[in-house]
């Protein structure tokens, strides 16, 4: 029986910040898509205290690579066991652990260490497996740094918030939902969905994955080209994005991903469409907009908000008006709706997104 080699990639950081605080942001993996840069989405399929398994979507190589991780935790020594389960062809064999020692009062070591094996060991295939874990190393140690080194303002610097509308339908409150998700999965067919929008193009890569590319128009006539991953949950009711590139980067946001969810009313009167927003404030736009101090992370916070919730709230307003117009004009145009229901494949609201600065 041929056993295909085991490759093996170590990363360094080294990070201004208590062993504590990098372990708590290598432990808390489903802030891991507004934290680093190479993570799209995380599930958290089981938890035992100790130990837990994942669910991750991750950026290799300009590619969407999905994969089932079981992770041992270790508050005590500061470790992170990684072992994955369920990999994409054709890597056979991936794990790694993420191990921080403290080498000062406010200073600290954290090493990645990356191992595994490819079908037959072909030369391609582990050139691209070493060309994407040391790319995403890289970036992901360098955003850790960055938000580490920031761990007593932080909390000023992270955001989330949700926004909602109420849709009233039928009694079926699966039916309306339907409803509901299909607009929300078909937005490269109407521009309108994204405010300022010139132009939406939608391509899937795989079954539930998505990139979305959003033309949107800029003072002077110049076009401003947004870029977006969603992943789409269509028996949840849910649409989770994160945004991988943009153009000419708005200030203040340093990262940005979101989520829409259909949820039906306990009463069955309707269903409610929640838009939900997590993001990362650009510590150098704060300051050189608002200042320093509490006060000014407060108001960069709020006029941030605002900025994503005026898109977020628009699509909203949209959402109900096309579902309770279709459900108006009466149960062919419903129907005619429902007969379009979509599969798996995802879609979602665009904001802007970049790796934060590694100072």
């Amino acid at each position: 029986m041929y056993l295909a080699p085991v490759h093996r990639m170590v990363h360094h950081a080294a990070v201004d910040a208590p062993a504590g605080v990098l372990y708590g942001l290598i432990a808390d993996a489903l802030r891991w898509p507004v934290f680093l840069p190479p993570t799209v989405h995380v599930e958290q399929l089981e938890f035992g205290g100790e130990w837990e398994r994942l669910r991750m979507w991750v950026t290799a190589n300009g590619e969407i690579k999905p994969w089932t991780s079981r992770r041992t935790l270790d508050p005590v020594a500061h470790r992170v066991d990684f072992r994955q389960e369920v990999l994409p062809r054709p890597v056979t064999a991936m794990g790694g652990s993420w191990v921080v020692e403290q080498r000062g009062p406010e200073r600290s070591l954290v090493t990645l260490h990356n191992d595994f094996s490819v079908a037959d060991n072909a030369h391609d295939d582990v050139d691209w497996m070493r060309r994407a874990i040391a790319a995403n190393s890289r970036a992901a140690l360098a955003s850790l740094k960055h938000l580490a080194e920031r761990w007593r303002r932080l909390d000023d610097l992270v955001l989330s918030f949700e926004d909602s509308v109420h849709v009233t339908g039928p009694e079926d409150p699966d039916g309306l939902g339907e409803l509901v998700y299909g607009f929300l999965h078909r937005f490269g067919d109407r521009t309108d969905a994204v405010p300022g929008a010139t132009r939406i193009d939608i391509a899937e890569h795989r079954p539930g994955v998505q990139f979305m590319t959003v033309e949107l128009a800029c003072a002077g006539g110049a076009a401003r080209t947004v870029e977006s991953v969603r992943i789409g949950f269509p028996h949840a009711g849910r649409i989770v994005y994160k945004d991988i590139r943009d153009a000419e980067q708005p200030a203040l946001l340093a990262a940005h991903t979101g989520e829409w969810s259909v949820e039906p009313e306990a009463s069955g009167a309707g269903v409610t469409v929640v838009a939900r927003h997590h993001a990362v404030l650009d510590e150098d736009s704060l300051q050189e907009w608002y200042g320093d101090g509490a006060d000014a992370a407060r108001t960069a916070r709020e006029a941030l908000c605002s900025q994503l919730a005026r898109r977020s709230s628009a699509t909203l307003r949209l959402v109900k008006e096309h579902v309770e117009g279709a459900l108006a004009r009466g149960p062919r145009a419903g129907c005619r709706d429902r007969g379009r229901r979509p599969g798996p494949t995802p879609i979602a609201l665009n904001a802007s997104v970049r790796a934060p600065r590694t100072g």
